[in-house]
């Protein structure tokens, strides 16, 4: 099979799936956006056409939510104008594309989980962009799948779970939100995910449109820390408390949604796949990250 072409390879997401595809032996090239600006239309066609692959998964995208809202441009450009260069490309070279997208589309008023057919009305210009990046995607590509997912951590790059191990090391007490809820998802499970679904969006299976996935079970960032700080004792013996505290308490520059519970019920249902609970995926990163020195940049 053609290799699987992800942009963003140099991300948190990009850099699992090179090691979870080489783990189980599916041809994967990571293309870094030192070697490919998303935004520049020549720039991915010259990667498509020397790469030629079967897949095209878009992991790149402008992540800093807060900085989003001064730093608007730079936001559209990679989570709009990026995703509609890519799927313009992959439809003009009949290729299938994976986009990943995010729960932050929602305003999180809605009580239970959000569903694929929920409106969107994100509260903030991270939001904003990645709602339009979903519209370029399905105006410029009919053979497509939008995964949404949460709260992203893993063993690579900088997410929440490693800041709470950096603090833990640092700190007597953290103080973190506990009034948003969500579900934390490891970059395993999307790898994974993704890998499992290659082979059918390859075949051009009719299962293309918009998805939810995520880690199952949900919590609070104050639940989320709180597992992260257990998990981590077991080999520091730190155990610094945990105080929970209101959104009001913590101001950002960026509202965040008080609810972005994703159910991912419709994606199990069509492929068969649903992530790991988020404690066993929480104490396993943690393990990996402490026992044996695992990849920490």
């Amino acid at each position: 099979m053609p290799p699987i072409l992800v942009f963003g390879g140099d991300g948190q997401l990009g850099r699992e799936l090179s090691a979870r595809a080489a783990q189980v032996g599916i041809p994967l090239v990571g293309v870094r956006r030192s070697e490919a600006d998303i935004a520049d239309a020549g720039a991915i066609a010259s990667a498509m056409a020397r790469i030629s692959p079967s897949l095209v998964v878009n992991a790149a995208a402008y992540t800093k939510v807060d900085r989003a809202e001064i730093e608007v441009e730079a936001a559209y450009r990679s989570n709009a104008k990026g995703p509609g260069i890519i799927a313009a490309a992959c439809s003009a070279t009949g290729v299938p594309l994976v986009h990943i997208s995010t729960d932050y589309i929602f305003d999180g008023t809605k009580q239970t989980a959000y569903c694929e057919d929920d409106a969107i009305s994100p509260l903030g210009i991270y939001g904003q962009s990645k709602a339009a990046g979903e519209s370029a995607v399905r105006e410029a590509h009919q053979q497509h799948v939008i995964l949404r997912t949460s709260w992203v951590y893993g063993v690579y790059g900088a997410n929440f779970l490693k800041t709470i191990l950096r603090l833990a090391t640092q700190r007597e007490e953290l103080s973190v939100v506990a009034d948003q809820r969500g579900c934390p998802t490891g970059t395993q499970d999307i790898a994974d995910a993704i890998l499992k679904i290659a082979p059918r969006l390859a075949a051009r299976e009719p299962v293309w449109g918009t998805y939810h996935f995520a880690g199952s079970g949900a919590t609070t960032w104050h639940g989320f820390a709180v597992e992260i700080v257990a998990a981590q004792a077991k080999f520091t013996t730190r155990r610094p408390k945990v105080t929970a505290i209101t959104t009001a308490e913590y101001p950002t520059p960026a509202k965040r949604p008080i609810n972005s519970e994703l159910d991912s019920s419709h994606f199990a249902a069509i492929f068969g796949f649903r992530a790991a609970d988020w404690r066993e995926r929480t104490r396993e990163v943690v393990s990996v990250l402490l026992s044996s020195r695992g990849e920490t940049s």
